[in-house]
């Protein structure tokens, strides 16, 4: 009898970090936008002057998403560790495998038809790339409590500010921590194209669902039967 093969659906993320990463998702988007406004005010609002608050507007929306983010960073971080489902941290060096690394690389370059042993949670590359954003992330939180900070001189906010001052002078003072933050916002766009592209890519030829498995936690796996 000739076999076929079967899909069987795999437990593949748990629901914590499913919901953490449609809460980046939505976090950083929203960060984006109102970053790219405070940036550059692409608009005005007619009328007088004391009508017009959309600037303090979008940078109080913009702080509160930032920590936000900051929040969902540090959870990230906690599940990387203490996750009942997979403590994932060991993922993040898959790349360290260098001979799967290579395979991936051909495999992407077209070079090789067969594809990288899937040892980890991510493929080698992968593991490259999110590490680095997770990297990305906490630049970008550090470099954003900072540019917080001098509006604050009490509270939370004002003690977390007095603790990274010194980061801050060794950056270089505040206008070089501005365009650090700033090129990390482009580095956020540049990796949500990369990002998205390659989980349609990836789905399109393995067929295993990838995007929903973000959604539902479950990819489907061949087998022969």
């Amino acid at each position: 009898m000739e076999k076929t093969d079967i899909r069987f659906p795999k437990k593949e993320w748990s629901v914590a970090v499913r919901i953490n990463h449609w809460c980046m998702v939505s976090f950083i988007m929203m960060l984006v936008i109102t970053g790219i406004y405070i940036a550059k005010p692409f608009t005005y609002l007619s009328g007088e002057t004391y009508y017009k608050f959309l600037m303090g507007n979008t940078r109080f929306v913009h702080i509160l998403f930032g920590v936000g983010l900051v929040l969902i960073f540090i959870w990230r971080v906690y599940l990387m560790f203490f996750s009942r489902f997979h403590a994932d941290f060991k993922d993040f060096f898959a790349f360290t495998d260098i001979k799967n690394t290579i395979a991936q690389i051909k495999f992407y370059l077209l070079v090789s038809n067969k594809p990288a042993e899937h040892k980890y949670l991510y493929g080698p590359l992968q593991s490259l790339a999110y590490g680095g954003l997770m990297i990305m992330l906490f630049a970008m939180c550090l470099t954003g409590v900072i540019l917080m900070g001098p509006a604050h001189s009490a509270g939370l906010t004002g003690f977390v500010y007095k603790l990274v001052k010194p980061l801050e002078n060794i950056m270089g003072g505040l206008a070089v921590v501005r365009v650090i933050h700033h090129i990390l916002t482009w580095g956020f766009i540049l990796f949500g194209f990369v990002h998205l592209y390659m989980a349609f890519w990836y789905d399109c030829v393995f067929q295993e669902g990838t995007v929903s498995s973000m959604i539902a936690g479950l990819l489907f796996k061949k087998k022969k039967h």
